[in-house]
């Protein structure tokens, strides 16, 4: 019996040219459409680690603009070119946090416009349609709410911008009609892309994927070869990341032991995650539990089983349609770098998390908005219905959602709400409320994060922190900053703030002494150490030992001033150095003009 032949793929699309009025004005609509829903988002502040992507006070200069390129570590990631746009951005409005966040939306409204031109350019069906439900999903809303992931919305224009010039090019037939100046701008944009965030270096493939749907076939020459110098563009900045994340950010260590079967059941259950989190977007939150992966445990197969399982069967029904496996393919490549195969330093935290998506979602949303306005073609009203009130039902949830987004309180109890065991939200929410002097609430939040994670070292050093501002729990405090120092004692803020501790208590000195002296073998370049040390040497009388470590503490901080004032005392004591107590005294009074013990010491010399 001969072989069944296959069902010939879909005709090659005829490219959609709507009037270039018309398609501006439903952009124009799209964006508003996306300011009314991230309204309780625009006027909020800065978030989480928002500080660390607004351009610090350090690289704000043209040679801080030349270290953001030039210099691994400057910046949080290293992305060039989204930590120049917010170096231009700083310049433009200073630390206006709803300058950052209107442009984000900004960014997120014309992702949407770009992927509609490409979606008209493919001739899918519905592309207004999937432009409106990326714009209004509420799994966006961590990006576009969320300052720092401006790396995602910036780099989705680049990204899709790539796309639609690649597809100008590959609408070209042969060699000598390529059109290879859209090819050159392609190639910009896709490496503007990856220097923003490099997850965009799954866009090749992506084009590859699209590719095979059109035509149901490859050809190396026509559609892989051009491609090639992408692939290395991309890995190379994989490689980069993933170097950065270990090396700078600290994406390393017990958190992310996990050995390739538990990162192979591990990605199994993300795709799963993040696909039920598209269908059916409730209970999104900030952090989500972080889940254990016990490879003597049956049911945690489950997941990976059931994603070959899924692909096996797109795949044989790929003779009716090409597009719902291009859809799962682009869906689970796009998510490839955030499935737990390359350690990224939100894991410490949990797994998934809405941003990881914000490309990938496309993979679903495509298909399903373009089956669904198929189906709904010969029904005229039903047609217009059913995406128009889908489309209002997801506005609202993002509406609703962007709300969590105000402010990191707000941001952080609601996380809570969802997520008990979120020792991260825990401990930031503690920190805020301490900032705000509510000692109480903020000792409680410690506490909880200190449950869940009891070898959280900050959390122990910041507990103490706040119990030291309350009446007799100063011995609570000391044995929190004391496990603190155990369990990491690289963090020398914590020995320092018990050796602060024990200095002040009578009869502890000497192990006051010691602790800033385990400091500094560590850190000797740390001036205010060297002061503290030297004050508390001469709280023991040990004057000669003393002066050397606040001289080395000016020597690394002239402007130090309190270590001047207590050296020009010292120095008063000492035969023939009356005349450098004196320019001592004087230093403090150009630092801190306003100190009167030093006006006071001054004039009683002269």
């Amino acid at each position: 019996m001969s072989p069944r032949p296959a069902k010939p793929g879909p005709p090659t699309p005829v490219p959609v040219t709507p009037s270039t009025a018309s398609w501006w004005l439903r952009w124009l609509g799209l964006a508003l459409a996306c300011v009314v829903a991230y309204l309780p988002a625009l006027s909020g502040g800065f978030l989480w680690d928002d500080n660390m992507h607004v351009t610090a006070a350090g690289l704000r200069s043209l040679c801080g603009l030349a270290r953001i390129w030039f210099e691994p570590g400057a910046t949080q990631q290293f992305y060039p070119v989204l930590h120049s746009a917010f170096w231009f951005e700083y310049h433009l409005w200073g630390e206006s946090a709803a300058a950052y966040h209107w442009l984000n939306v900004l960014l997120h409204a014309t992702a949407a416009g770009l992927l509609v031109r490409g979606l008209q350019r493919l001739a899918v069906p519905g592309a207004w349609f999937a432009g409106l439900v990326f714009a209004l999903h509420p799994v966006g809303v961590e990006t576009v709410a969320w300052i720092s992931e401006q790396k995602n919305t910036l780099s989705a224009v680049f990204y899709l911008a790539s796309a639609l010039a690649w597809l100008r090019f590959d609408a070209s037939r042969d060699d000598a009609t390529r059109d290879w100046p859209n090819y050159a701008l392609a190639t910009l944009l896709f490496l503007l892309a990856l220097l923003t965030k490099s997850v965009t270096a799954t866009l090749p493939a992506a084009l590859l994927v699209i590719a095979w749907w059109r035509r149901g076939t490859l050809c190396w020459r026509r559609d892989v070869v051009p491609l090639l110098p992408w692939f290395v563009l991309g890995l190379t900045a994989g490689l980069c990341t993933a170097w950065v994340e270990r090396k700078f950010v600290g994406a390393e260590g017990a958190a992310y032991d996990l050995h390739a079967l538990q990162r192979c059941l591990l990605a199994g259950r993300m795709l799963w995650f993040y696909l039920g989190k598209l269908l059916w977007p409730v209970d999104l939150s900030f952090v989500y539990p972080r889940w254990p992966i016990d490879v003597s445990d049956a049911t945690h197969f489950a997941g990976l089983i059931a994603a070959v399982a899924g692909v096996l069967a797109l795949w044989r029904l790929r003779r009716r349609s090409r597009a719902p496996l291009a859809g799962a393919v682009f869906f689970a490549g796009t998510l490839f770098p955030a499935l737990g195969f390359f350690n990224v330093y939100p894991f410490v935290y949990s797994y998934v998390a809405d941003h990881f998506q914000y490309l990938a979602s496309l993979g679903v949303i495509v298909p399903v908005c373009a089956a669904l306005t198929l189906l709904l073609a010969s029904r005229p009203v039903l047609r217009r219905i059913i995406p128009a009130a889908l489309v209002a039902v997801l506005g609202g949830l993002t509406w609703r959602q962007a709300h969590d987004y105000a402010d990191n309180i707000t941001l952080y109890r609601a996380t809570l709400a969802r997520n008990p065991a979120a020792w991260m939200a825990s401990y930031n929410l503690g920190m805020e409320l301490a900032a705000r002097n509510q000692t109480d609430a903020a000792i409680a939040s410690y506490r909880d994060a200190l449950h869940v994670r009891p070898d959280y070292a900050e959390a122990h050093a910041n507990l103490a922190m706040s119990l030291l501002t309350v009446p007799g729990a100063k011995d609570e405090a000391i044995g929190h900053l004391e496990t603190a120092v155990r369990l990491k004692p690289e963090l020398w803020q914590a020995e320092n703030n018990l050796a602060n501790t024990l200095a002040a208590m009578p009869g502890r000195e000497d192990e006051a002494i010691q602790h800033y002296q385990a400091v500094l073998r560590r850190r000797p370049e740390l001036a205010e150490i060297q002061m503290n040390l030297g004050i508390a040497l001469l709280g023991r009388n040990r004057q000669a030992e003393a002066i050397p470590h606040l001289e080395s503490a000016l020597r690394t901080n002239p402007d130090l001033w309190p270590a001047h004032y207590v050296l020009a005392h010292e120095l008063l004591t000492l035969p023939g150095r009356h005349a450098e107590a004196i320019q001592h005294l004087e230093a403090v009074l150009r630092l801190n003009p306003d100190y009167a013990p030093a006006r006071e010491l001054l004039d009683s010399l002269r």
